[in-house]
């Protein structure tokens, strides 16, 4: 069985990506949530992850870190994490990797806390470039491979790198076009994404930096979450 180590729902898009892959294909895992705590989580991180990092997959002596080598190691062991089209599954891997590497703006602004709403103070020129990418990249995704998901008819390791997307396009409200949209609102009515939203809502647990990250972002409208901790 494997065990996928991970951190607050609320905040982790890192923790999501690998978690909300294996629950759309039915690849059966034990969650490990260890939370955040105030300060450095090196030394307790480091108990599971060599890199003192999440998420980690461990599976029997065999451990994986980092969010893109999880997947690459589950789609030696599963049918269904890449297309079976060769053009499609080049395209889903091209556009998974943009988004581990990229896109640095849009997550140093709007970082992910699922449960609130805020309205942005401002949208930067950096901001702005990377949520037109990302509307091109969704976009051209869907009109090539004829949705509804972005690599075709099925849901894919592509889809679940954007999945934070579209919880963050909850949460600040940025304008995307008409199909990247229909698309954030097919990725959140998605079973895994509505179980992942509601625990992230019932957690109790604050962090100071990430709560001082969406201070910063804007005007908070509407605070979800359970009351804290």
């Amino acid at each position: 069985m494997y065990e996928l180590f991970i951190t607050n729902k609320n905040y982790s898009s890192w923790s999501l990506r690998p978690w909300v892959l294996m629950r759309e294909l039915g690849i059966s895992f034990t969650e490990r949530l260890r939370q955040l705590v105030v300060g450095s989580n090196w030394a307790l991180f480091r108990q599971f992850s060599p890199n003192g990092r999440v998420p980690c997959l461990r599976d029997g002596a065999t451990v994986v870190w980092d969010s893109l080598a999880i997947t690459e190691y589950l789609a030696e062991r599963h049918p269904g994490v890449w297309p079976r089209e060769a053009a499609a599954r080049a395209w889903a891997r091209s556009a998974a990797a943009e988004m581990h590497s990229g896109f640095g703006a849009l997550r140093d602004l709007c970082s992910m806390s699922c449960g609130l709403r805020i309205r942005l103070a401002g949208i930067p020129q950096g901001v702005a470039s990377d949520i037109a990418r990302i509307d091109e990249l969704w976009t051209g995704g869907l009109e090539t491979f004829g949705g509804p998901f972005l690599a075709g008819h099925a849901f894919t390791a592509a889809d679940a790198f954007y999945a934070p997307v579209a919880f963050r396009w909850q949460t600040y409200g940025f304008t995307l076009g008409t199909a990247a949209s229909a698309y954030a609102k097919r990725l959140l009515e998605l079973p895994a994404m509505q179980a992942w939203y509601a625990d992230a809502l019932a957690e109790p647990w604050r962090e100071p930096a990430h709560e001082a990250d969406a201070r910063r972002a804007g005007t908070w409208l509407e605070d979800y979450r359970a009351h804290s901790a």
